[in-house]
């Protein structure tokens, strides 16, 4: 009798099992772990791409919806840091994901588009941020966001879909035409898995869709009050470009809403580094005067530089001031740019995410949140 072949998988063909199917993974941190490895690449518009990150070592990503990543990236010889929220939800923890659109002339966003294949590795920061629903539980939420400003907020619809929490969202989207609108798709998914979940998108204009349903033009108070009729009685989060947050403000601000259920968030790096780059003299006296008379010596070592600085001033601000240029973009301590080591003195830090503990334990500070406690060497 003849017996069933067994048919053996030769050994270098096998796939391994994923670390993540086995056991419980650690928690990823940028201090234990600072590479992360490119998984997947996904088009969602003709000018937005998703990027998929993982762990190496099959660490889980913890953080709260609405968070953000900063990626240290070497382009052209240069180490440019850049913020960028996360758009995957914390439910989902073995990768994490954001999401980019391709910029004119923009220096990362077109690199990201261009060069950021499946299986590069880049170096990451965070999470950090304070924007998100996590720390303001309500009933009833109202997210409004426009362009890549989205992206916050699908993390935290996201993580409200995986969660089966349905709570009463209504989320109004502004884009250019509804080829623009980013995740429609799965809005209307999550919206129709969801009764209390409700999507709603405006457009400036059709495009190339002449048989556009939805509404054209732009968010106004009479559009929201036939959007969402209770918006008064909702928690608000808000994320887009500068104009259009302004714009929402101004309209919630007529309307009488209490400004301490608002919350807004940009990562519009020119925007930051315009604002960052504006005269500072009149905000370095007012340090000064407040600080008294306390000022410190700075040495810059490398340029041969020399400067002083105000006890209660920011390095950054008075460097600044006396004409020394210095690398910065968010001036928050969230995106690193401003990192330097410090060869000698004393600084009171307060960062919001932008530098890792052992670099700090290493001497390291960002410049744009240190304030002097003595006379400073600075390796720049």
């Amino acid at each position: 009798m003849m017996r069933d072949a067994v048919f053996t998988e030769p050994a270098e063909s096998r796939v391994t099992r994923p670390a993540f199917w086995s056991a419980l993974p650690e928690r990823w941190t940028s201090e234990v772990e600072e590479t992360l490895v490119c998984c997947h690449v996904r088009q969602e518009t003709h000018d937005v791409k998703s990027f998929f990150f993982r762990s190496p070592e099959g660490r889980a990503f913890v953080f709260e919806p609405g968070q953000f990543i900063t990626l240290e990236l070497d382009i052209e010889g240069e180490t440019i840091n850049r913020c960028y929220t996360i758009s995957s939800s914390p439910a989902r923890p073995h990768t994490i994901s954001i999401t980019v659109k391709r910029v004119p002339g923009g220096k990362v966003s077109n690199w990201l588009h261009d060069r950021l294949k499946p299986g590069a590795s880049i170096r990451v920061l965070g999470p950090a941020g304070e924007f998100t629903c996590a720390r303001h539980p309500a009933r009833k939420y109202l997210f409004l966001s426009a362009g890549s400003g989205i992206t916050p907020l699908m993390s935290m619809s996201r993580a409200h879909h995986d969660l089966a929490e349905d709570r009463d969202i209504v989320f109004v989207h502004s884009a250019r035409t509804p080829d623009d609108i980013i995740f429609a798709r799965e809005l209307d998914l999550i919206a129709a898995s969801h009764a209390n979940f409700r999507t709603s998108f405006v457009c400036e204009r059709v495009g190339a869709r002449t048989s556009w349903p939805g509404v054209t033009g732009f968010l106004s108070l009479p559009l929201l009050n036939l959007i969402a009729p209770d918006f008064m009685e909702r928690e608000i989060f808000t994320c887009g470009p500068a104009p259009y947050m302004k714009a929402v403000r101004g309209l919630l601000d007529e309307a009488g809403f209490e400004r301490s259920r608002y919350h807004e968030e940009s990562f519009s790096f020119e925007a930051l580094t315009a604002e960052a780059n504006e005269p500072v003299a009149d905000a370095a006296a007012a340090a000064n005067d407040e600080a008294g008379s306390a000022q410190f010596n700075v040495s810059f070592a490398r340029s041969q530089r020399e400067i002083l600085c105000g006890a209660g001033q920011h390095v950054l601000d008075a460097a600044r001031q006396s004409g020394v240029r210095l690398p910065a973009s968010c001036t928050q301590g969230m995106c690193g740019t401003c990192k330097v080591r410090l060869v000698a003195g004393q600084v009171e830090m307060k960062h919001n995410g932008g530098i890792r503990q052992r670099e700090i334990d290493q001497g390291m500070v960002l410049l744009c949140c240190s304030k002097p406690l003595s006379d400073l060497v600075i390796d720049k």
